[in-house]
């Protein structure tokens, strides 16, 4: 069921995404003076668009729906919408009663137009094309065989609908309008709530069914509808849009500002990038998911920050009543676009209120990041050893920057083999797989993406950005094509080629890393290396400075900030040997590395000098960590040391590759 809604979700993108045509038709024209003809001639071509929203959401639903987004299926949604919408106008249930038209329920007068029904004409049209476009008939009646089918048991099964909601439709609209009013009852509450909720819910998509109670006609508010079409009242009308704009242009940006600003000095720069993007967007065109999926899982008590702020600037908006509008989203477009529209009430005062969230977004973002020590683009531990988990793809001449992501995707997540559909919305991959426990999520998060979601077992969301579209059409070509590219680590020159080594299996014995006494990675107090997110392992709180090689290999990095060394054996365990606990903040002060990358070295021999007194002096842990990061090469681990002191020299645990 969550899958459907979330299918339905994206497919009413699609109706959407019409509707900035419509604004700037509109927008423009009451721009230009009022007596000017190409005002009217500008405004009348931007409500013919909206006047149909309707039926733009019928043929939407049922093409986005359907198998294969086949214009069969949308034709079918448009017949499957003007059967109720003819056969219960208040003319034909007056004929049907056997009455007069003025004796007729009101909520028949409503139908025409109603999004709600709308959106049921396109799911039950995708219905059944699914169920009959590969029916076949008898040969007398091959000719409506198939597709053509689809229109026709369209218009039979709207029919049988249309019967029912003779009936129901009275009872549903009731309700509709009951909700509608208690929310309107509510005022700026009400409105606050509602801005609380629709952030809530980006994360499975199911805000999209939200917005249609809010902004369309479904429950009779049709807050989007009124706003362009110049019904209702100045400072009401637009109070369920209005207080998006502070958030989208100022508070976000402000908070990415304040996520660049913790990053981890190494990471600055990515994360300035990332951030940048997603910054811009917001702010300009109103899109925020590149920006909110950055941080939405990996500090999902940010995300519920963000959600309090949002409600409380769409509530204080609607208390203030000042009002602006959108078609699209709630950045500088729109903005500009709506500020002259006659229902925009003092929209210069969203500017106002706008910095003032930026304010409140930036120290509460930089408070809740610090104080809860959250795990924020360029904060995470994860990062660190990503050099050597990401993945390098087969480059073509001819490859763009979208191809080439495309290609990084398509290999993180298993080829072919893995994937069953390959779909989007306006800025994620909405991705079906065979078994999501088959990606390579660090090489999945290193290919650039600003964020993953793993839905469940079978779906995965990959947050792309407003360009997702160029990204998705060659990742289908590569499914088309069964396309066959694997990831190989970065971390190898191009001369090696794990395929190619004589010796892939065995034993890697690993010794200690220092004097100290040995712990248990479980017991580690950093919930990502006691969780082995990173890898298995194991760690010793050291009582002397000295690091030393865990085992025969060959440096394979050295960290910026000297609180990190990576070591590959022979037979191709990586190995990270991390000292101390967000140790990366003290900018290598207390590090002196006395080994350099593409080293050979022994266990025992000495890597890293560090100081424990100024680490522990500057309220950090000591605490070392040895982990294996590449375990997919791991057949098993024998973990040989008991808790308590052991020396340098002392075998601690025997890795099985595979």
């Amino acid at each position: 069921m969550k899958t459907y809604l979330q299918r339905m979700g994206r497919s009413i993108q699609l109706p959407i995404s019409v509707l900035p045509a419509a604004a700037l038709l509109v927008g423009i024209g009451h721009w230009l003076p009022s007596d000017w003809a190409a005002a009217k001639f500008l405004q009348d071509g931007g409500n013919a668009v909206l006047g149909i929203l309707a039926l733009l959401f019928a043929a939407g639903l049922s093409t986005g729906m359907s198998k294969n987004k086949d214009g069969a299926a949308a034709l079918a949604g448009v017949v499957a919408y003007f059967i109720p919408v003819s056969v219960l106008a208040p003319a034909s249930v007056a004929a049907l009663e056997g009455t007069k038209t003025g004796s007729v329920d009101p909520a028949f007068s409503a139908i025409a137009g109603n999004v709600f029904i709308g959106i049921l004409s396109g799911l039950i049209a995708a219905a059944l094309y699914n169920r009959f476009y590969k029916t076949k008939l008898p040969m007398a009646l091959s000719f409506f065989s198939g597709k053509r089918l689809v229109p026709i048991m369209a218009a039979a099964v709207m029919l049988l609908v249309s019967l029912v909601l003779l009936f129901v439709w009275p009872v549903v609209y009731g309700w509709l309008v009951a909700f509608g009013k208690f929310i309107v009852s509510l005022g700026a509450v009400g409105a606050g709530l509602y801005g609380f909720f629709n952030r809530l819910l980006i994360p499975t998509g199911l805000h999209q069914a939200l917005n249609s109670v809010f902004w369309f006609n479904v429950a009779g508010i049709n807050d989007l509808g009124k706003f362009w079409a110049n019904q209702g009242t100045k400072g009401v009308t637009g109070m369920y849009m209005a207080g998006f704009f502070p958030i989208m242009m100022f508070g976000l940006p402000a908070g990415a500002y304040a996520i660049y600003k913790n990053a981890r000095p190494e990471r600055k720069k990515v994360t300035a990038s990332l951030m940048m993007a997603g910054a811009f967007a917001s702010f300009f065109t109103g899109v925020t998911e590149p920006l909110e999926f950055s941080f939405m899982f990996v500090a999902w008590p940010l995300y519920v920050i963000h959600a309090i702020f949002t409600g409380l600037s769409v509530g204080f908006a609607a208390f203030m009543h000042w009002t602006a509008g959108f078609t699209f989203s709630a950045g500088l477009v729109d903005f500009v676009l709506s500020s002259r529209m006659p229902m925009a009430s003092k929209p210069y005062m969203l500017i106002v209120q706008g910095i003032v969230m930026a304010f409140i977004y930036y120290f509460g973002f930089d408070f809740a990041i610090k104080k809860f020590n959250l795990m924020t683009p360029g904060r995470e531990s994860l990062v660190e050893t990503q050099a050597a988990v990401a993945a390098e793809v087969p480059v073509d001449e001819a490859d763009d920057r979208f191809t080439l992501l495309a290609k990084k995707i398509y290999a993180a997540i298993g080829g072919y083999q893995n994937i069953k559909v390959v779909d989007n919305c306006t800025t994620r991959l909405r991705l079906q797989l065979n078994d999501t426990a088959r990606i390579n999520k660090a090489a999945l998060s290193a290919s650039g993406v600003p964020g993953v979601n793993v839905l469940d077992k079978h779906n995965l969301q990959v947050i792309v950005g407003t360009e997702v579209q160029f990204v998705a059409a060659p990742l289908e070509q590569l499914f088309k094509n069964k396309a066959a590219i694997s990831t190989v680590p970065v971390s190898m020159t191009a001369k090696e080629d794990p395929s190619k080594k004589t010796s892939t299996t065995g034993t890697d014995e690993i010794f200690n890393v220092a004097e100290g006494n040995y712990l248990r990675i479980e017991e580690v107090a950093d919930k990502t290396f006691a969780s082995k997110v990173l890898g298995d392992g194991y760690a010793v709180e050291p009582t002397s400075g000295q690091i030393f090689s865990p085992a025969d290999g060959k440096v394979s990095a050295v960290f910026p900030t000297k609180h990190a060394v990576g070591i590959t054996t022979e037979l191709g365990l990586e190995l990270l040997v991390h000292i101390g606990i967000n140790t990366v903040e003290l900018k290598g002060r207390p590090f002196e590395v006395v080994v350099s990358k593409g080293q050979e070295v022994k266990h025992g021999d000495l890597l890293v000098k560090a100081d424990l007194a100024k680490i522990k002096a500057a309220g950090k842990k000591a605490t070392t960590m040895v982990i294996a990061t590449n375990m997919d090469r791991v057949a098993h681990i024998d973990k040989i040391a008991q808790e308590g002191k052991v020396s340098v020299n002392k075998l601690i645990m025997k890795v099985i590759t595979k």
